[in-house]
């Protein structure tokens, strides 16, 4: 028989073992950036309750029983040893306290991802399949304010009420990418910076583009918006290789 070490933050375990993975690949695919950026993942069906990464805490060292459990309804949530980092509470409590559809949200400064957000045209075009995958189902930021801290956070959210603009492209800043999941997400978040990687190199050699039609476009989407579970099996590989390498980030 299998014994299960004792654990602190029992609640929602699998929950907090999938963000945590989700936070040791994003330094493997160097989508990090020093101690900031943020993710968090819903535990109620309303979505006011959630799972976010420690203040300040370097996403490798991230292990499923560090992550703050936090209500985006409580005032007093930026009070006491425990509390978030006020930007992260901004952003991330405004997505959960106005956007029950996005279940799960990851925030990153990833390089091609925040150099597409630094053009004035931050676009994506559809020049091949990755970027065809985010055809009308993306955002863009075009009002950067300064610092996610409440009001910004609040402004920024107001974007995501289209429920199938499931990323931000938060120009002069970022991306922000919302899902059911942390898988979903997660596989959502890494295509995105593979397509702002294609297109920003692209974009480089100063030739024409291959653009895609707006109906070859949406219809590359569509499918693979249907495609059976790649999202799932995607994150499912990662936590099997974290299994092995870095068996800790489940403590």
């Amino acid at each position: 028989m299998t014994v299960e070490p004792l654990r602190k933050n029992m609640d929602f375990w699998q929950e907090r073992v999938d963000l945590a993975a989700a936070f040791r690949w994003c330094v493997r695919l160097n989508y990090h950036e020093a101690v900031a950026n943020h993710f968090s993942l819903a535990i109620n069906e309303e979505g006011s309750q959630f799972l976010m990464n420690p203040n300040q805490m370097h996403f490798s060292r991230i292990k499923a029983s560090d992550l703050l459990l936090i209500d985006a309804n409580d005032p007093k949530t930026l009070e006491g040893p425990n509390a978030p980092d006020p930007t992260a509470w901004g952003l991330h409590g405004a997505v959960h306290r106005h956007c029950p559809h996005a279940k799960c949200a990851m925030h990153v400064h990833s390089i091609h991802a925040t150099v597409l957000a630094s053009l004035q045209d931050s676009r994506l075009l559809p020049i091949d399949q990755n970027s065809a995958m985010f055809f009308n189902r993306y955002v863009i930021d075009n009002e950067y304010g300064g610092l996610a801290f409440t009001s910004e956070g609040e402004r920024c959210v107001q974007l995501l009420s289209n429920p199938s603009h499931k990323t931000m492209i938060m120009g002069n800043h970022g991306i922000l990418t919302i899902g059911d999941s942390v898988a979903e997400t997660f596989n959502r978040m890494y295509y995105f910076e593979r397509a702002a990687r294609n297109y920003i190199q692209a974009l480089q050699t100063g030739q024409p583009l291959r653009i895609l039609s707006d109906d070859v476009a949406e219809k590359t989407a569509e499918q693979l918006d249907a495609y059976p579970e790649q999202g799932i099996r995607h994150f499912d590989q990662l936590l099997a290789i974290l299994e092995r390498e870095e068996p800790e980030f489940r403590d």
